[in-house]
């Protein structure tokens, strides 16, 4: 049995991102501006409960510590409180969460923590009700923010907030952002809009770098704080005089990658190297009995060979990921 993953740069993989659906009833801009749209992909053809289950144990049995739940929006699977708990079926993953751009947060946040959900992220590109309806396509301003309280009432003791950053749309709105986390346990993460193979005149538009925004901080007296093992890509910074965190998501920064700890899977059973990378490698066919444990540890470990120093956003390269909701993100 392989005991750590581990890649050619000898980066080790704790992290696994698992979507179970690429279905999304939001519009955003920057992902799904025209609405979802069935690619070939039926719900019937998503991983099921027992696939869920023998993925994330294999990967459980090769050093993963964390796994989040992604989609499209994962809570549109009738099973999700389901899926959480299979995945918690494995002990030695030690946090769960999941990003959601909280449609259904306010009803059914409190099941989901039932079940063993440790940790949430969700979707905000705006505090403004309007400019998140034309953002989102969606007039659900109010039910995302009940969410988020109903989160904290279940007992999360910190949400994460993930605002895409967009120039001339709210990347001048960081005031009233702080404003929103000084008094409440949020880390809000500014996420640079990342070009995609249907969003190129998009990022052309509206990408800014989240630099702009750290010296900002940094000339703020924000201070940046260690990164573990387990965690996402985020540069996060915390201030004295506020209970909320800033996290900075910079994909375009040198050296991104080179601390890169995670993994996905897609929701048809594909492990992405990266997410934007040029292919994935089918596991579902390994995934159908608890008997091929050994041989899909052996598949994912000699992926992992094959996986790249670094991305190729700089040269425009989006490789197969045509939009965000394609393998969660």
């Amino acid at each position: 049995m392989v005991s750590q993953l581990t890649d050619a740069f000898a980066r080790k993989f704790y992290y696994l991102r698992l979507s179970i659906t690429d279905v999304c009833n939001f519009r955003c801009t920057y992902c799904l501006p025209d609405g979802y749209k069935p690619g070939g992909v039926t719900n019937k053809s998503f991983l099921n409960l027992d696939e869920i289950r023998r993925v994330t144990r294999t990967f459980a049995a090769l050093g993963t510590e964390k796994v989040r739940l992604t989609g499209g929006e994962p809570s549109l699977r009738r099973d999700f409180t389901d899926v959480i708990a299979a995945v918690r079926e494995n002990a030695a993953i030690r946090q769960i969460a999941v990003t959601t751009n909280g449609y259904r947060l306010a009803r059914d946040v409190a099941q989901w923590r039932d079940a063993g959900l440790t940790a949430i992220n969700v979707s905000v590109d705006s505090l403004d009700a309007r400019q998140f309806h034309a953002i989102t396509g969606q007039d659900k301003f109010h039910q995302v923010m009940a969410g988020i309280d109903a989160a904290f009432d279940a007992g999360f003791e910190r949400v994460k907030v993930n605002t895409v950053l967009m120039r001339d749309v709210n990347h001048h709105q960081l005031d009233t952002f702080l404003n929103w986390i000084q008094p409440r346990p949020i880390q809000l993460r500014f996420i640079e809009l990342m070009e995609t193979g249907e969003g190129s005149e998009l990022f052309r538009k509206h990408h800014l770098s989240g630099a702009v925004l750290r010296d900002e901080l940094l000339r703020r007296g924000w201070i940046r704080q260690l990164r573990s093992r387990s965690d996402g890509p985020a540069q996060v910074f915390c201030h004295p005089d506020y209970a909320g965190e800033i996290g900075l998501i910079m994909p375009y920064e040198k050296d991104f990658c080179a601390s890169c700890n995670r993994l996905r899977v897609s929701s048809v059973g594909k492990l992405h190297l990266c997410l934007f990378g040029d292919g994935g490698v089918d596991l579902r066919e390994l995934l159908q009995d608890d008997s091929q444990q050994a041989a899909l540890e052996a598949r994912i470990a000699g992926a992992l060979s094959h996986k790249k120093q670094t991305h190729f956003l700089h040269q425009g390269n989006t490789g197969i990921t045509q939009n965000l909701s394609y393998i969660g993100g």
